[in-house]
């Protein structure tokens, strides 16, 4: 990018009006990342998850009903938190959609 705005404490991009910090940023300190449910429960991996809604999947014509279980599930990075199968399938979840089954 050539049109940045240079102010007293931040830059300005002149095409789009984004603004960000002169000094550079501290990361926080790279620590154990926590995933909730749907209420708040902390999931593991290996743990059971259950759908709360029902979810249309993306792609094609198949619904994830309310109360389909999950196989045990794997936490990976990124949007969708949660890999697992359902019902044959190998997909990605939010943990917005799903609660924590109890053994």
């Amino acid at each position: 990018m050539t049109e940045i705005l240079s102010h007293e404490d931040h830059y300005e991009c002149v095409t789009c009006g984004h603004e960000w910090s002169i000094a550079p940023e501290v990361d926080a300190p790279a620590g154990e990342r926590i995933v909730k449910d749907a209420y708040g429960n902390i999931l593991a991996d290996g743990d059971i998850v259950a759908m709360i809604k029902d979810l249309k999947l993306k792609g094609s014509s198949e619904v994830l009903k309310v109360g389909t279980k999950s196989k045990p599930i794997r936490l990976v990075d990124g949007d969708h938190e949660i890999a697992c199968k359902m019902e044959g399938l190998s997909i990605g979840l939010k943990a917005c959609f799903v609660k924590k089954v109890m053994p």
